[in-house]
């Protein structure tokens, strides 16, 4: 039960990350230049990312979740619309 628990954690926290990130993606760029291969690479990511977690019983779900916000943090910073809005701020 505690792994099926983790399991459907670990999901919920994957799917409310890719919808943060695909929400301000939208917001700060609009359609026309969504980053949809970011997209892509943070759907897999989070897939392998959970895969890892139900096949090793000894990694713990917040470590998993820790990882995960930082890999969708990285991804976000290399987005077109992140980059202009740095680009922005340093000017």
């Amino acid at each position: 039960m505690n792994k099926t628990l983790a399991t459907i954690l670990m999901v919920g926290f994957v799917i409310l990350m890719t919808a943060g990130f695909s929400f301000a993606e939208y917001a700060m760029g609009g359609g026309e230049s969504f980053p949809y291969f970011q997209l892509g690479c943070l759907i897999i990511g989070g897939l392998i990312m959970i895969s890892l977690k139900n096949k090793f019983q000894k990694i713990y779900a917040t470590e998993v979740a820790g990882a995960f916000a930082l890999y969708t943090l990285y991804i976000a910073l290399f987005t077109s619309p992140v980059m202009e809005a740095v680009k922005n701020w340093i000017n």
